[in-house]
């Protein structure tokens, strides 16, 4: 039998969570951290699950998060920013507008298509010395015991370290492995994911659009592209997917409105069931869960990946600051320091998915006088702004 290789953390899952996770700790430790990243994929698979066609909002908190760790400089080539966010609710009058003036910021943030970020955070993890990538591997069986855990992996290699990190996606294998319980509420939606084209430039600006069968959000991207996000009940999503290209974007237009004039062409489409994943405990015994394996939520909103970057980020400065990186002592405060962002988050997108995806008399009546007040009493903007950009305490 091989040798047992040794780290201090070993990663499962090396997408946007896991991988952001490696490299923040060699910048904060400066390398002292040695880390195993156990990843199934390629990065340059067509298919890799985490890194795919799609495109995510960075908010203004999770572009100061990575600048601390030293890899906004190489994203920001690739990242179109937002200047201004528009949110309407179709055939009524409230709205409201956040514009980066407004806030003060340079940008309210920046949508990345994550196959570039996957290219990008690759090199970066090849090129780092305390990061060791085991690809494409998987972990088969994990055991744990006072000081360490073992991972065995699909190649029949083993390796141990002090902590293990789940970020291997919403159905998380190590999480099962370990027996932590997975919560799912299904929104009865599907997201029907694109890339579109508009007449007018988009000018940097970004849409949230509530309708009666749930929210389109368009993101700007490079080339005058926008990031479509399409939220349908089930049926409706199976009609919408069969369409052609121009019913597709007729339908569309119908839907959105002419904000952004004739919509003219349409790229690839696919389309993904929405399902609120989360697990109350994301810590156990020399055992951490970030990102999607600790809660995958729905994207109205956009809060996703941010909320994972703050796990990923409170988690790695407590693991620099620690003697013993699987402590339970280190686990418990990362678990606290978690608690109230989680809980706040995924409160906050469940409900606006039920207030919004709906067009009964008294909901519209209620959400849009609230879109009307938000964008005049700064009182009541201001959380919003907050979540929005990503400020919120960690």
């Amino acid at each position: 039998m091989s040798q047992v290789k040794s780290f201090d953390v070993i990663i499962a899952g090396g997408a946007m969570a896991g991988a952001t996770l490696a490299l923040a700790l060699h910048q904060l430790s400066e390398g002292r951290v040695s880390v195993a990243v156990v990843e199934p994929f390629q990065v340059d698979h067509q298919q890799h699950p985490g890194f795919d066609a799609r495109s995510i909002a960075l908010s203004y908190g999770t572009i100061q998060i990575l600048k601390r760790f030293g890899l906004w400089r190489a994203l920001q080539s690739v990242a179109t920013p937002i200047n201004h966010i528009h949110v309407s609710d179709r055939y009524h009058a409230g709205m409201t507008d956040i514009t980066k003036q407004e806030v003060g910021v340079d940008a309210l943030g920046y949508v990345v298509e994550l196959a570039d970020v996957g290219r990008i955070f690759s090199e970066k993890m090849a090129n780092t010395a305390s990061i060791t990538l085991f690809c494409p591997q998987s972990i088969q069986h994990v055991a744990r015991d006072i000081n360490k855990v073992t991972a065995v992996l699909s190649s029949g290699e083993q390796i141990e370290a002090k902590l293990l990190v789940a970020a291997d996606g919403a159905v998380s294998t190590c999480c099962e492995q370990v027996g932590l319980s997975l919560q799912e509420h299904d929104f009865e939606q599907v997201a029907i994911i694109a890339n579109v084209v508009a007449v007018e430039d988009h000018q940097g600006r970004a849409f949230e659009r509530f309708t009666s069968h749930g929210p389109i959000a368009l993101l700007p991207m490079s080339d005058n592209r926008m990031s479509l996000v399409w939220c349908l009940p089930p049926d409706k999503a199976e009609i919408v997917m069969a369409y052609d290209d121009n019913a597709f974007l007729n339908q569309l237009q119908s839907e959105f409105g002419w904000r952004l004039g004739k919509l003219v062409k349409t790229g690839a489409r696919s389309a993904y069931p929405l399902v609120l994943r989360y697990r109350k405990q994301n810590i156990s015994h020399r055992f951490a869960i970030v990102g999607n394996a600790a809660q995958s939520l729905h994207p109205i909103a956009g809060q996703g990946f941010n909320l994972g970057i703050r796990d990923v980020a409170s988690l790695a400065e407590e693991i620099v600051h620690s003697e013993d990186v699987g402590s339970y002592r280190l686990l418990t405060k990362f678990s606290h320091r978690r608690d109230d962002d989680r809980a706040a988050t995924i409160t906050l997108t469940s409900s606006l998915v039920h207030l919004f995806s709906n067009d009964w008399l008294a909901l519209r009546i209620g959400r849009n006088l609230g879109l009307a007040a938000m964008d005049n009493i700064p009182m009541l903007k201001t959380p919003l702004l907050r979540r929005t950009l990503g400020v919120v305490n960690r």
